[in-house]
């Protein structure tokens, strides 16, 4: 990578972790993340991320603990190793958005006790309540919804790239007969 490049690149990664720290997260667990999201190779030690982060080891100790309590970031370790890396965690999105759409579910139910709580009260309070209600029980109506066709039309893409990088590799020749392209891409069929 060229250096302006990398530059760039640490900008991003430190806007990231400011609009992660308006969300709740210390801004060095942020620029962790951030950092884990971009670096080559996709698993760091402690030691790695404090030099690409700016930060000390014991900081690094904790934000790592703090993004892997989050479901974040994984700790592993290589084979043959003597130190454990940092990863973002396979599957971690799709792992994020339902134990999201978990707390959609959780604060229904909340708010469903909350009305009959407030039952007997003001209709300004049961309004507020009530609008809270609403907004939760569609958003647990959609959400799944949303998952489940992100879910499938993900599915599909990765089948397509996968279908494509096949018919784009030659096939290797044969004793005594030249390469020849995949069936798909011969003259005269489909």
């Amino acid at each position: 990578m060229t250096a302006a490049g990398d530059v760039a690149l640490r900008e991003w990664v430190e806007q990231l972790a400011i609009l992660l720290e308006r969300d709740g997260l210390p801004r060095m667990a942020g620029r962790v993340f951030g950092w884990l999201l971009v670096c080559e190779p996709a698993e760091q030690s402690s030691e790695e991320l404090a030099l690409a982060v700016h930060g000390s080891k014991a900081s690094m100790s904790t934000m790592t603990r703090l993004l892997g309590q989050a479901g974040l970031v994984e700790k592993v370790r290589r084979p043959g190793a003597r130190r454990d890396v940092f990863r973002v965690r396979p599957e971690q999105w799709q792992q994020l958005w339902r134990s999201r759409m978990q707390m959609v579910f959780e604060v229904t139910a909340l708010v469903e006790r909350g009305l009959g709580l407030v039952a007997e009260r003001g209709a300004e309070s049961r309004a507020r309540l009530a609008e809270l209600h609403a907004q939760y029980q569609f958003f647990g109506r959609v959400f799944p919804q949303l998952l489940a066709r992100w879910e499938r039309e993900r599915t599909a893409e990765l089948a397509r790239d996968a279908r494509a990088m096949a018919r784009s590799r030659v096939l290797p020749a044969r004793p005594g007969h030249a390469a020849r392209p995949p069936a798909s891409r011969r003259v005269g069929r489909r």
